[in-house]
């Protein structure tokens, strides 16, 4: 995304750069958390890190690396932790830019909802980013819906589970939304699908060939059915 922006004009390359540093500060900002960085410090270096992702045009570096950019992203994150020496610098990084705030995303707030156990900062890392990659599947889909005028619709069934313990049948939800059983049962299907074709893009941006998808989105699964 961020390559193809910058082959146009530079409002698209800001543009796509800003998306890229809303979508994937968490798993950064978790890794450097638990690294064992205090709220301030690890939300000053997410966002440095972000600034010399920027003005060092590190991302150039993709057109001549095959992999997943997951990998790159935290290969970059280690390098760039490791010329952090200095504490007392702290408050020059950024310079008074903020690329995306930490404080409105509620960075610790979220940090803190993983689990006191013995993950190391790359299982944080790693576990926060598929996270990430499927709210953001979620959330496309739900826009879709939205406005579509089917926001509520969406709502209903985007945790649907016919045989969970106290899940509505598909003739209640039908009953709801003035639906057949079978309507609703078509519904539930092509949602499921979407959901798949948008987690599929957002991975193939991540990747560097199509044959990687189908494997990023296997490893991704197992990081989550690790988490439960």
């Amino acid at each position: 995304m961020v390559l193809a922006a910058k082959n146009g004009d530079a409002s698209n390359a800001s543009e796509a750069l800003e998306q890229l540093c809303r979508t994937y500060w968490l798993p950064l900002y978790a890794f450097i958390r638990r690294e064992g960085h205090d709220e301030a410090e690890a939300k000053d270096l997410t966002q440095e890190f972000f600034l010399r992702l920027i003005e060092r045009d590190y991302l150039q570096h993709l057109k001549h690396q095959r992999g997943r950019f997951r990998s790159f992203m935290l290969t970059l994150l280690k390098n760039f932790l490791r010329e952090q020496h200095n504490r007392a610098s702290t408050q020059k990084r950024g310079a008074g830019k903020v690329i995306v705030s930490l404080e409105e995303e509620g960075a610790d707030g979220t940090y803190l909802h993983e689990p006191v156990d013995n993950l190391s900062p790359d299982q944080v890392f790693e576990r926060r980013w598929a996270q990430t990659v499927f709210q953001t599947g979620l959330n496309r889909l739900r826009d879709e819906y939205v406005e579509s005028g089917r926001g509520p619709f969406f709502d209903c069934l985007k945790d649907f589970q016919p045989r969970a313990a106290g899940a509505p049948s598909y003739s209640q939800i039908g009953e709801t939304f003035g639906m057949t059983e079978a309507a609703v049962k078509s519904a539930v299907q092509r949602m499921r699908q979407r959901h798949r074709e948008i987690l599929r893009e957002e991975i193939a941006n991540t990747v560097t060939s199509p044959e990687e998808i189908d494997e990023e989105i296997q490893h991704l699964r197992e990081v989550l059915s690790s988490a439960r």
